[in-house]
């Protein structure tokens, strides 16, 4: 598998009621655990008075995938768990899911809390626009000018898209290849005289 699914933008404040307590769901596409650390931020601000904020997120694909969850003063795995269950439900990543909850006075049990928790997640991934992305390694070459129509044929040929470029005498191209083609395009410019693989420490 060489693509994954996150979402585009973000979906705030989904509502969910349960005995007097109000849920509120929280979806935001993330790339790292600053980002993270802002978007829980910028919730709690909204939300002060609030009793929990509780969350899951997940980050990365493959053997780089890692993810996180908070029950933020609930008891143990009612909160963060079932919101992961629903990340992974909806088979996502680089997404962080935040439910707020404001307590209303009637105590839920511990079965009770985790349904709100799931069915909160769940109804604000429902809101989400999902796309599919595709998993990439970056290939840096480097060639004289006058290579320039042999470089680019193959770009095109193999459909590979240029992620940063330096256009003098001598070329650099940055590009993104997926990673189930990798190494099929790497010995194609291998193999393309006059051209250089620039490899990274």
């Amino acid at each position: 598998m060489d693509t994954y699914k996150t979402i585009v933008t973000s979906v705030e404040e989904v509502i969910f009621k349960e005995k007097s307590s109000k849920f509120l769901g929280y979806a935001f596409p993330i790339t790292s655990e600053e980002e993270i650390k802002a978007h829980l931020e910028a919730v709690k601000k909204a939300h002060f008075s609030a009793r929990h904020w509780c969350y899951a997120w997940q980050l990365g694909y493959g053997t780089t995938q890692r993810y996180r969850t908070n029950d933020d003063g609930e008891p143990n795995n009612t909160a963060g768990i079932p919101i992961y269950g629903q990340i992974q439900s909806f088979e996502l990543t680089n997404v962080l899911v935040v439910v707020v909850r404001y307590f209303g006075g009637i105590k839920l049990g511990v079965g009770g809390l985790v349904q709100a928790y799931k069915t909160t997640a769940q109804l604000t991934l429902q809101e989400v626009e999902i796309v599919e992305k595709l998993i990439t390694e970056e290939l840096i070459i480097s060639f004289e000018y006058p290579l320039m129509n042999k470089v680019m044929r193959v770009v095109k040929e193999q459909n590979l898209s240029i992620s940063h470029q330096l256009l003098t005498e001598n070329c650099v191209l940055h590009l993104a290849i997926r990673q189930s083609d990798f190494i099929k395009v790497k010995e194609i410019f291998s193999n393309l005289f006059g051209v250089h693989i620039i490899e990274e420490d």
